[in-house]
């Protein structure tokens, strides 16, 4: 098999746009990510396009030509956009395009995410009860976590305000008003311990990434960047995930994260030492710590002594969600993974401005985990 390396990448703001629909969004950053590229969107021979609002994300080709291209929706909750990649990169992999396209897009409304626990397998009383909540289950894994491996209050808050921080320097961040730990730690709690400023919210916006053979790259790009590996997971029996109505009886399984990142390493034939920088699902600050374990990249509890000496940080040993990560961007859903594919890109680039990290990174890592329980990697090198 040849392979697969992003040569464009695109990203429209993420925030709040009234009166823009998604697919508009969508198509804006398509031609950002054909422009990054050197390509026109006649040239793109297949692609995969991810959304939870957009009922039919493939309507796209309306705003980009109608060329008769396959664009195939995808969805796998959170990890909508590791789908998308995977299938793209899969597509020039096994010989079957040379020119393929990601895109992910959504606009959600205000609030929570909501929905029947029946789409989600899940009796009504679940729902009924109260419990069919996000907040409410990271609110409870990452305290259990806290008292398992002595996590404490105050590492949540730096997790917080670093993510703002980072978030200060991206102009298409949607939260660019840095926090102190000690403003974050003074803000409501909504589920314990999560307070307001530890939680992602939902909003809008949109990505997309160009990729081709590798030995075609020279064409359209100096700066190819290698899609070295990518894996998506599922829950194992006996697994604690999202809108799981009780908790497993005897010995906890490993999340559908531990299975992915292995999955991974083994693909690209690296281990968590190798990573320079990091993205990963923080749809609360308590997911952050939880998935710099879950990952390979720390220990458990080895968390709290390395984000107080600032290892996370841009300027640290391995910095995590250099462009403020979901706590400072939000998350549409569909587009969330390839906010991040597009902050690794441009940080092993190393065109990333502000957030650049120091040194010359060589290999980036991407992590999504969503409900029901599914978790994607992305490895990418140059």
């Amino acid at each position: 098999m040849t392979d697969a390396v992003i040569i464009g990448v695109g990203l429209h703001p993420f925030g709040r746009f009234p009166g823009k629909p998604a697919l508009d969004m969508g198509a804006d950053a398509v031609r950002l990510a054909l422009a990054d590229a050197g390509v026109t969107w006649p040239q793109i021979q297949g692609g995969y396009i991810g959304s939870y609002e957009v009922a039919n994300p493939d309507a796209i080709v309306g705003r980009l030509g109608l060329t008769g291209v396959p664009l195939r929706g995808v969805f796998n909750g959170c990890a909508t956009a590791g789908t998308a990649v995977a299938l793209a990169a899969r597509a020039i992999e096994t010989g079957e395009h040379d020119l393929t396209i990601a895109i992910g897009l959504d606009k959600h409304p205000r609030g929570a995410f909501a929905a029947d626990p029946s789409v989600a397998g899940i009796p009504s009383w679940y729902g009924q009860t109260g419990m069919f909540l996000t907040t409410h289950f990271f609110g409870m894994k990452i305290n259990r976590y806290m008292h398992d491996h002595g996590i404490s209050h105050e590492t949540l808050a730096r997790v917080a305000s670093k993510n703002f921080r980072n978030a200060a320097g991206n102009d298409k961040a949607w939260r660019r008003t840095p926090l102190s730990v000690g403003e974050v730690l003074a803000s409501p709690v909504l589920n314990y311990p999560l307070r307001q400023y530890m939680y992602c919210g939902p909003n809008e916006g949109a990505a997309a990434i160009v990729l081709c053979r590798a030995d075609q790259a020279h064409k359209y790009t100096s700066t190819p960047v290698r899609v070295r590996a990518t894996a998506l997971r599922s829950r194992r029996l006996g697994a604690f995930e999202v809108q799981s109505p009780s908790f497993p009886v005897g010995e906890l399984v490993e999340s559908p994260t531990v299975d992915a990142s292995r999955a991974a390493y083994e693909a690209a034939g690296i281990g968590p030492e190798d990573v320079d920088v990091a993205q990963l699902q923080d749809t609360d600050a308590g997911s952050e710590i939880i998935h710099m374990a879950e990952n390979g990249l720390c220990k458990d509890g080895e968390q709290e002594r390395l984000i107080a000496e600032g290892a996370t940080e841009i300027g640290g040993r391995l910095p995590v969600n250099t462009d403020g990560g979901l706590l400072g961007n939000g998350e549409p859903i569909g587009a969330s993974g390839l906010r991040q594919i597009h902050e690794i890109v441009l940080q092993l680039r190393g065109t990333a401005g502000d957030r650049q990290i120091p040194g010359t990174p060589r290999v980036g890592y991407t992590h999504l985990y969503g409900a029901p329980g599914a978790s994607a990697v992305t490895i990418l090198s140059i």
